[in-house]
């Protein structure tokens, strides 16, 4: 992996309440909030100063314009949720560009533990606990935040290990 330890312990602490919280309120309320967002890339804005070589922390904003105008297209064929296009493209900056198959991967494998552990979530005890959560009755749409969120949690985890 590309990224080092350095950065992946400066964004750690602030990112992973943020893709828990953008995991929390997608399956509650199918919904990635604006300020979620904002915070996610006010957290590299600010803390991105101190943990990157400063021409590498300004080439990565170049990762948040591109993912953001692919996340429009996304959108725009309906392939892909507004909030999910917008968190993609403010966490974009947290990842080197040499990491992308491994992000790649990690995001894979998320998307298949997030999707049966929500379905199984579904029909057990777990919605008797929280059963307002708009996710339990889409039938087509799945909260993809916990997807996300969990993907951008787990490389920067394996960045602090590696």
């Amino acid at each position: 992996m590309q990224i080092t330890l350095t950065e992946a312990l400066w964004f750690l602490p602030f990112v992973a309440p943020i893709c828990l919280y953008v995991a929390w309120t997608d399956m509650k309320m199918m919904k990635i909030t604006n300020k979620a967002v904002m915070v996610l890339f006010l957290v590299f804005a600010v803390v991105g100063v101190f943990a990157l070589p400063f021409e590498t922390y300004l080439w990565r904003y170049l990762h948040l314009i591109v993912i953001l105008l692919v996340g429009i297209v996304l959108n725009a064929g309906g392939l892909v949720g507004a909030g999910d296009a917008k968190f993609a493209a403010a966490a974009a900056p947290f990842i080197p560009l040499g990491d992308a198959t491994q992000l790649a991967v990690i995001f894979a494998s998320t998307l298949i533990a997030a999707w049966v552990t929500h379905k199984l979530a579904k029909h057990s005890p777990v919605r008797r606990m929280v059963p307002e959560w708009e996710s339990w009755d889409q039938k087509k749409d799945f909260p993809m935040g916990l997807a996300l969120g969990g993907t951008l949690l787990i490389y920067l985890l394996l960045g602090a290990l590696s």
